[in-house]
């Protein structure tokens, strides 16, 4: 059996090489103990494919990683990493519109790029996040509600499937994994290699950031919910209730209109004459100033998520739930605290039916995001009460939510994947089956191969 090193032309780590570290390391450091047994960067998708052969001669597990931002750490493991990052090309044809990224790309150099030609696609709010999994996963970003998912403008792409074979996936040519692909989930099929995007013409924007006290949270979060219900799809907002250290919870709402400020004002005056807010930020941006406006940073410290979906806003008894959640965290040393987020969907989101793609949640309103985060630092008692604490709320916003969770928002807790995929998983698993029936790209909580 020949060595990885005389398989590909591309670079080869193992433990202590310099790089093995910067290409392993998870986005959540709640998996940093994971350590991988080598790392492939290829060069290409021939490179890909011999790494692929390689794993499966020596029975070696093998996952993909973009940007390495998998919330339950599933892009690195203990077999081989497939670092894509040398897969960086970019390439624009300004005269139809079309944006070929190669597997690696991220979401920075992918919006530099765009900014530079003045044409927009919907991606996420961090420059680091990999191209790949957002898209791979449906991709919602702040303009989605008018611009449609990162999935729904992806128009081809090139997959390396377990057995080796390279396929050029777009509505007509391998339709079955071209609809996997948009919003299946990453890693499930294949290596996706590069992927082609139908961008668009980016619009004048405006941006508001709103903080309230936290006495003031029951009825902005009704008011708030009522708005949002009503938008117009140039209007998303993330609604959030967090609180972190020994400080009192806040009430933010942070947005993007696809329209001037005054418009947005106007929209959001029901929820500026219920309570006064500390802090009022509504203000007339470009496209490109209201993206970097939007941007999320965080400590880089462990963290958890849990997801539900609601087509409809939450009722009195989830506001209450909310609430008394945030009231109750038990605290820990990460900055970033903990809290419970409702990002608005709908709009383009939902016109398109549920069975056209992968992506399933094209009936809701609300992604209820609900996240804890520790410290490295943290005893394992705290780590322990943030997880139960989040399991809880979990559970009691059952009552008000859906069981749909967002597959980009990885949740290790999960049992059933169908909370992922809704009525398109048993299509899913049958596609898994047909292109990887061995199950060869496996992970925690990969589909699994249904004949």
């Amino acid at each position: 059996m020949q060595s990885l090193e005389q398989l590909v032309r591309g670079r080869v780590r193992y433990l202590g090489d310099p790089g093995f570290d910067a290409a392993t390391a998870p986005f959540n450091k709640r998996y940093a103990d994971v350590r991988p047994a080598v790392v492939v960067s290829p060069r290409d998708h021939v490179d890909v494919a011999r790494a692929i052969g390689w794993a499966r001669d020596a029975e070696v597990p093998l996952v993909a990683r973009g940007g390495g931002h998998s919330y339950a750490g599933h892009s690195v493991g203990s077999g081989m990493v497939l670092d894509l990052s040398g897969l960086d090309e970019i390439h624009i044809d300004t005269a139809t519109g079309l944006v070929t990224v190669g597997g690696g790309v991220r979401s920075g150099a992918l919006y530099a790029a765009l900014q530079q030609h003045d044409l927009a696609i919907p991606l996420g709010n961090s420059n680091d996040v990999g191209v790949g999994g957002l898209v791979l996963g449906g991709g919602v970003a702040a303009v989605s509600r008018a611009f449609g998912l990162t999935s729904d403008a992806l128009v081809r792409t090139e997959i390396v499937l377990a057995d080796g074979s390279t396929r050029s996936c777009d509505a007509t040519d391998n339709a079955d994994l071209f609809w996997a692909c948009r919003g299946g989930g990453g890693g499930n099929f294949g290596v996706n290699t590069s992927f082609t995007f139908q961008a668009r013409t980016p619009v004048p924007s405006s941006t508001c950031l709103l903080l309230w006290r936290w006495r003031h949270a029951r009825p902005v979060l009704a008011v708030m919910q009522d708005i949002m219900a009503t938008a117009p799809d140039e209007f998303a907002a993330r609604i959030g209730a967090s609180r972190a250290g020994t400080e009192p919870g806040v009430v933010s709402v942070i947005g993007q209109h696809l329209g001037p400020a005054a418009e947005l004002r106007e929209m959001l005056a029901p929820a500026l004459a219920v309570a006064d807010p500390e802090r009022v930020e509504i203000a007339d941006r470009d496209y490109w100033d209201a993206k970097d406006y939007l941007h999320h940073e965080t400590s880089g410290d462990p963290f958890a998520v849990r997801t539900r979906c609601t087509p409809k806003p939450l009722a009195e008894g989830g506001i209450e739930a909310i609430v008394d959640a945030v009231d109750r965290w038990p605290g820990s040393a990460n900055p970033d605290g903990a809290g419970v987020a409702l990002f608005t969907w709908g709009g383009a989101i939902n016109r398109i039916p549920t069975a056209d793609t992968a992506f399933p949640h094209r009936d809701t309103l609300f992604l209820i995001s609900m996240d804890t985060s520790w410290s490295s630092t943290d005893p394992a008692q705290t780590i322990w009460c943030n997880l139960e604490w989040l399991d809880g709320v979990h559970e009691e916003l059952g009552s008000y939510a859906t069981d749909a969770a967002y597959v980009n928002f990885t949740d290790p807790a999960l049992t059933d994947l169908s909370a992922y995929y809704g009525a398109n998983h048993p299509r899913l698993a049958r596609i898994k089956h047909r292109h990887d029936p061995d199950g060869f790209f496996r992970f925690p909580q990969a589909i699994t191969p249904l004949t």
